[in-house]
């Protein structure tokens, strides 16, 4: 099977797969405001559903050669991915206090 290509979502952060199916391992890749950061980690502050988050976690990010930051997780939950990022010292990429926000679907697409 050909290797996937992780895709630009928005200015600095890339997600593979897209889109996202219920039971994927999704890898986010992060060059955003805190990749430059003083601090010595990053985290990818992730959780589920719409209005209110559940099954909130901190999940360590490893830096990359290209001067990025990248984990992944294994989508559980059939509603939204949402995430957000920060690094040791508290400091937070969270999209302007909206944090992103992506649909997770249960199946395969069906072309129109």
């Amino acid at each position: 099977m050909p290797r996937r290509k992780m895709e630009e979502v928005v200015d600095g952060i890339y997600l593979e797969p897209v889109p996202i199916t219920l039971g994927d391992e999704v890898k986010i890749k992060y060059y955003g405001s805190l990749s430059g950061s003083d601090e010595a980690r990053l985290y990818l502050h992730t959780g589920f559903g719409y209005d209110n988050w559940y099954g909130i976690r901190d999940l360590p990010m490893s830096k990359t050669r290209d001067g990025g930051w990248k984990a992944s997780l294994r989508i559980t939950d059939n509603s939204c991915l949402n995430f957000c990022f920060h690094d040791s010292g508290m400091h937070w990429d969270n999209n302007n206090g909206r944090d992103w926000t992506y649909e997770i679907h249960e199946g395969d697409l069906i072309g129109h």
